[in-house]
């Protein structure tokens, strides 16, 4: 008989304000072996996944009263190892790649103006909104895919899904934010749109685009 999935929330909610050891080798054991096979995906090696894992493991229990805003630690650890896969692999190339972080940098230099920065925070409170509106299992796909950048395929096995029912769930998920953000465009319409409304036509056009897909 299958063992019952813990509350995962419920855990990270202790190990972040208790930092209740019991509760992170509850989540150690039920995420350590879905995350090796998730990281040997990358590295194709299963030392190095382990190393990777447990590095993940470790920075999260170190960090862990900075990451009380985490409301879906299975995501939080799968798009954590990924990452560190990734920088594992970077690191063993000879190609030289520009982190995005540093192209960040450049631009916040130049172009993010206080009304910039306030616009596309509010931007982005009104889409965290939008897709907490979403059922579990489309926005749970959607931040795996969108925010996360993994692969169908990835995701299925994340979920224990089919890849078709992961297309599935993105399309309801986007068809559904095109619903709902859609009205925030129209309410300034016939007035010059700020930086956020033009954002927020940009971000509609795009999920018109992918709903397509």
């Amino acid at each position: 008989m299958k063992a019952a999935k813990p509350d995962l929330v419920v855990l990270w909610s202790k190990i972040c304000l208790e930092s209740d050891m019991n509760a992170f080798e509850q989540l150690y054991r039920f995420l350590y072996s879905r995350l090796i096979k998730f990281s040997i995906y990358y590295v194709g090696d299963k030392q190095a996944a382990e190393d990777l894992v447990t590095e993940v493991f470790v920075k999260c229990w170190e960090n862990r009263s900075a990451s009380t805003h985490v409301l879906n630690p299975e995501s939080y650890f799968f798009i954590a190892v990924k990452n560190q896969s990734l920088k594992h692999l970077k690191k063993k190339s000879s190609v030289t790649f520009m982190d995005l972080a540093d192209v960040d940098e450049d631009v916040s230099a130049t172009a993010q103006t206080p009304q910039y920065i306030l616009e596309t925070k509010e931007l982005h409170q009104q889409l965290h909104l939008a897709i907490e509106t979403l059922a579990p299992q489309a926005r749970e796909v959607f931040r795996l895919i969108k925010e996360g950048g993994l692969k169908y395929k990835e995701v299925a096995e994340l979920l224990n899904i089919s890849p078709r029912t992961v297309q599935t769930q993105l399309f309801r998920a986007l068809a559904k934010l095109r619903l709902i953000l859609k009205p925030l465009a129209e309410m300034e319409s016939g007035e010059t749109p700020s930086g956020t409304i033009i954002s927020l036509l940009m971000l509609l056009g795009s999920l018109s685009f992918l709903s397509y897909l």
